[in-house]
């Protein structure tokens, strides 16, 4: 009985080390893949913060989600119609030269994943040029992220101006 008892306790502490074992592997393997997911995203939020500053609006309107809403902190809520009606007479100011955007660029940026859908928050700060004035300008940024069909797409955004 003795025996019994000792090949139980041994049998116990190995299956102790095997569940430990998987679960720091497993554990390994979701940060792993966390950390890649994250920089997936990073490169498709640079990559819609280049095409917006260009002024790529074909290009932008494959990076938003159908149902899009976008708010700025002086303005109601809009959707993807409205929003890319926006983006079509920025463009125009920037085509003819009336608009001219410098050193766009997004700081402090953090993302918080949430299965397939993730937060990214951040400070974007730039120049804008018009005939009548240069105006540097910096807003804290909420963008909602949600991956559809295996690709990382804008679902809203809201800023805040802070200077």
């Amino acid at each position: 009985m003795h025996i019994q008892s000792n090949i139980n306790t041994v049998v116990f502490s190995i299956f102790l080390v095997f569940c430990t074992a998987i679960s720091c592997k497993t554990e390994h393997s979701q940060n792993s893949n966390l950390a890649a997911e994250k920089e997936k995203l990073m490169t498709r939020v640079v990559e819609f913060n280049m095409a917006f500053e260009a002024g790529e609006i074909e290009k932008l309107q494959t990076m938003i989600t159908n149902n899009y809403v976008h708010t700025n902190g002086n303005s109601k809520s809009i959707h993807k119609e409205d929003w890319l009606a926006y983006l079509k007479q920025r463009k125009k100011q920037l085509s003819s030269g009336r608009l001219t955007v410098k050193n766009y660029a997004m700081h402090d940026t953090e993302i918080e994943m949430h299965m397939q859908t993730a937060i990214v928050t951040a400070k974007v700060s730039f120049t804008t040029i018009t005939p009548n004035e240069q105006k540097e300008s910096e807003f804290r940024v909420t963008n909602l992220w949600v991956k559809e069909e295996g690709i990382w797409k804008r679902a809203g955004f809201h800023d805040t101006r802070i200077k």
